[in-house]
């Protein structure tokens, strides 16, 4: 298990379409390892494979926020929305692409998703609050789409203009 760089926008690798994987092999479940203990040492609550520059159909999240509380890694691979409420919620998002960046982002408060899991069979669940809204935030990135995709032009700019600044001094060291 080791630490992956998390790619920061604007990096034409987050803006891909993700594909998708043919099976669970030990270099997927490999990847999965490496994706969780980067989203916990980064830390976050959700890590999708583009963000570590793998174009591939798979993301980790664990939305349980309480430090006491015991962990509940998710590994999704192929996740689909198979059903999404009607009802809105809206949360200030941030992204680890997109560090000390946040906006708010409505989207269905609840969604069922289905996807394969390391064990090779097919998943299903509903997620609410939290749990939904990162794991929409996360099958975007596997869409190519970023959070602030949903914000105005504006304020799409302002941010991007602040992230080629952080990299720019994070290459100045």
């Amino acid at each position: 298990m080791s630490l992956r760089p998390i790619l920061i926008h604007p990096d034409p690798r987050l803006k891909k379409v993700a594909e998708p994987v043919a099976r669970v092999t030990p270099e997927i479940e490999a990847l999965a390892d490496d994706m969780l203990a980067t989203m916990y040492d980064a830390p976050g609550i959700g890590l999708a494979a583009p963000q570590i520059g793998v174009l591939k159909r798979i993301f980790v999240m664990d939305a349980t926020r309480d430090p006491e509380a015991e962990r509940q890694p998710l590994v999704l691979i192929n996740p689909e929305i198979s059903w999404s409420s009607e009802d809105l919620n809206t949360y200030d998002e941030g992204c680890l692409s997109i560090p000390d960046q946040y906006g708010d982002v409505t989207r269905p408060a609840q969604v069922r998703m289905q996807w394969l899991g390391l064990d090779g069979k097919t998943h299903e669940r509903d997620f609410d609050e939290l749990w939904a809204t990162c794991a929409q935030h996360e099958l975007d990135h596997l869409n190519g789409i970023l959070f602030i995709d949903h914000m105005s032009a504006i304020k799409r700019q302002m941010i991007t203009r602040k992230m080629v600044k952080l990299k720019r001094e994070r290459a100045r060291g």
